[in-house]
């Protein structure tokens, strides 16, 4: 797994992009701006960055632009905006961005553009140093492109829920149905090991829905959480 730095003036993006990454295995830093993510990247050598294009102090494309005339840029570097142009993301690239990303930020292109950046095709693991570089929009957008896909599922763990369960009926139809949900939530927990990001996708909510729904549900989501490799 990965050291990844967020920077991003936005508390919630940060929180949540933070939530996902470290669900998934990775290790987290934050920066809040240019300054922050300058000694963050100088003291740790992050193996990627997630960098928001506008920040208040120092925008994102400066801080890139920084680091890739002063010899910084030895990690790949994806690009994120609410409010980007093509010729925002073209400049970004030319100057070393792997990548692109549009908020808001959907799982499937986060993940599938987090795993491009940290392994490129023929390329080095994340622990080693190494500039990824693209001059056209095209080819970081071919990181982004598409979602993680599976054609199996794992099996549901032998402690875990069963997919046939029973219920009792005999109740007010809301205590019947949050009986049935709590199940279900638990089911795919299992099956995914705690992985809320795949949760999410499987269940087809975003990720603050779900945490709503499961703490609602009184579901416990530190009996199936999965270690950290």
């Amino acid at each position: 797994m990965a050291t990844i730095l967020v920077v991003d003036d936005e508390l919630g993006i940060r929180a949540l992009l933070s939530e996902i990454l470290t669900d998934e295995g990775h290790t987290v830093e934050l920066a809040e701006n240019a300054a922050q993510a300058r000694a963050v990247r100088e003291s740790l050598r992050p193996d990627l960055v997630l960098l928001d294009i506008w920040m208040p102090d120092v925008d994102g494309v400066t801080l890139l632009k920084e680091w890739s005339a002063s010899g910084h840029l030895t990690m790949p570097v994806i690009m994120m905006s609410g409010h980007g142009t093509i010729d925002t993301a073209v400049e970004a690239t030319k100057f070393g961005a792997s990548a692109f990303l549009e908020k808001p930020i959907t799982l499937q292109k986060l993940l599938r553009a987090v795993e491009q950046a940290l392994v490129k095709p023929g390329g080095r693991p994340p622990a080693t140093t190494g500039i990824l570089r693209h001059d056209t929009l095209s080819a970081a957008a071919d990181l982004v492109i598409n979602g993680l896909h599976s054609t199996s599922l794992p099996p549901a763990l032998p402690s875990g829920p069963q997919a046939e369960q029973s219920f009792d009926l005999d109740r007010p139809l809301r205590e019947a149905r949050d009986a049935f949900e709590k199940s279900y939530f638990e089911f795919h927990l299992a099956k995914e090991s705690g992985s809320m990001t795949r949760v999410a996708e499987k269940t087809g909510l975003e990720r603050t829905h779900l945490y709503r729904k499961l703490k609602q549900l009184g579901v416990d989501l530190t009996r199936n959480k999965r270690g950290a490799s």
